[in-house]
This record gives structure tokens, C-alpha cells and sequence, in this order.
């Protein structure tokens, strides 16, 4: 049977929500990455029924011109494999289009799995001029409202 989730844009700057972000956050990367300043950008939930069980961020690149840097993205263990990842990316993509930037930019660093999905949703390898990941990053770029990204 197919899970029903629902993904909503929400204020990381109400308390209640930036709690959520935050468990969230500790409950998929661990002590792995820093908590984000999630009052910056903008923030995603995504829910099965009324539970949280994803996040996502964007905020503006500070890597790349007119462009949005997809931050973080993170999905509890029992929903991995639901296609989160993506309706993530659609979300983020409509709102960078709004904001009127020309691209989106983001990384991976061993992970597989995210790795596919940058390509499923059409974003393609490239080399910044000023790489801001580890050695073994591999950085991501996806055009968006027909300019190009620089």
C-alpha cells in the first residue's frame, strides 16, 4: 500500500516548528552535521498524517550568483525510499523560481542515494570556481526560470 505524505512550506522562526526542525534534524544526521540557523532561508516539512517525518532547506547560495543552495534535506529512517527527496526538490524549486533565481546549487558527499536523485531531478555535476565541500564533495547545479547559471 502507497504512504500518503503531504509537504508544506512552514516559518522556521515559530518556535513550535523550529523544534521539529531541530529533533528532525538530530534524528537523521546524528551528531554528524551542525544544527542549521533554521530562522534563515526557507524550510519544508513533510508529514504522514500529522506526524513529521522530513525536512527540508533552502536558502540563498552564498557559492553561487542569483542562485538558491538546497541546504539540508533529511528523512526519518521508516520513510526513506518514498520519493521525499524529490517532492523536496519540486518544493524548493518552485520557491527559487518566486525569489527569481536564476539556479539552484547544492552538494553531496557520500551519499549515494541523494547522488540519484540530483540526477532524477535534472541537476548536473559541475566544478565551482571556489569549492566550499570536503575533497570527495560532488556539487550539483540545476538552471531554473531559462537564465544561466554562472
Amino acid at each position: 500500500m502507497q504512504q500518503i505524505y503531504s509537504i508544506r512550506e512552514v516559518d522556521g522562526e515559530d518556535e513550535e516548528i523550529l523544534d521539529t526542525l531541530s529533533d528532525l534534524h538530530r534524528l537523521t544526521f546524528f551528531e554528524s552535521a551542525p544544527l542549521p540557523p533554521f530562522d534563515w532561508g526557507h524550510w519544508w516539512l513533510a508529514f504522514h498524517g500529522p506526524v513529521p517525518v522530513g525536512f527540508a532547506g533552502l536558502v540563498p547560495s552564498t557559492y553561487a550568483a542569483n542562485a538558491g543552495y538546497f541546504c539540508r534535506v533529511g528523512v526519518t529512517r521508516g520513510h526513506c525510499g518514498n520519493s521525499l527527496q524529490l517532492r523536496f526538490m519540486r518544493a524548493l524549486e518552485l520557491r527559487a523560481r518566486r525569489n527569481g533565481w536564476s539556479c539552484l546549487v547544492s552538494d553531496t558527499t557520500g551519499n549515494l542515494a541523494s547522488a540519484n536523485n540530483f540526477i532524477r531531478a535534472g541537476y548536473r555535476l559541475y566544478r565551482p570556481d571556489e569549492p566550499w565541500g570536503w575533497f570527495n564533495t560532488l556539487y550539483w547545479r540545476k538552471q531554473i526560470n531559462g537564465a544561466r547559471c554562472d
